[in-house]
């Protein structure tokens, strides 16, 4: 596959990434969002099954990215390459691990709608535990996803794979989403408003790969525009006597 096309899937990985899991969070969050947890999960199990696989696409969509992306910037950082691809197997896992957590409310909901509300004290317990797993594992991916996605726009703005103002905004946005998911950890509830810049970024740089791609890696010439590499021997001339 040309450098080109890479470029082209992963832009288009980077535009389905967005799609697959916001959509599926909103499915989730529209079928668990209610005060009374298990029941609203109880009344919409299809819907919160649906989202989290939805979500679980996505992991495959991120460790797809790194696995595309690491010939193309191994060729200019191979440190960088490597932990980009590391990175992104990171999120993969810890975002599974958070659907799994979404995914034991759908049992725990049917446990509750069989128990009733006096055989199921402790079940909403486990319910709000599963979403505070479902919530750290979420933000412990985030901090992966920022700290190799500023690796990741420091090649492209050293290797001039996209324009310059792009990488720079690519870097200041990741760091940005990485210093949200710490304080999120923390307890401070910016998450959401510190990921703007990073995944206004995500989408602009999938749009721009889809349309034009990685640009093909330029060799080295030593003899100029001509690409004529071949050199001419001086001409012997005989001793003087």
């Amino acid at each position: 596959m040309s450098t080109k096309m890479v470029g082209r899937a992963v832009g288009a990985l980077f535009l389905l990434a967005f799609v697959v899991y916001a959509t599926g969070g909103a499915l989730v969050d529209s079928g668990s969002g209610a005060p009374d947890v298990l029941a609203a999960v109880a009344d919409n199990q299809l819907r919160v099954s649906a989202g989290a696989l939805l979500m679980l696409v996505n992991s495959a969509v991120v460790a797809s990215i790194g696995v595309l992306a690491f010939p193309v910037l191994k060729a200019h950082d191979e440190l960088s390459a490597y932990a980009y691809l590391v990175g992104r197997a990171i999120e993969a896992v810890l975002l599974t691990a958070g659907i799994l957590f979404l995914l034991i409310l759908v049992p725990l909901a049917q446990e509750y709608a069989d128990a009733g509300a006096d055989g199921a004290s402790g079940l909403p317990a486990l319910a709000r535990v599963a979403k505070v797993g479902n919530h750290y594992s979420y933000q412990l991916a985030m901090i992966s996803v920022g700290a190799v996605g500023m690796v990741f726009c420091r090649v492209l703005s050293r290797a001039r794979l996209v324009p310059r103002f792009l990488a720079v905004w690519g870097l200041v946005g990741y760091g940005v989403f990485l210093l949200g998911a710490v304080l999120e950890i923390l307890g401070y509830a910016v998450g959401v408003a510190l990921s703007v810049p990073g995944g206004l970024f995500e989408i602009t740089l999938g749009v721009l790969l889809v349309v034009r791609g990685f640009p093909a890696r330029q060799r080295q010439d030593p003899d100029g525009p001509t690409g004529d590499t071949s050199t001419t021997a001086p001409v012997a001339t005989p001793a003087a006597c």
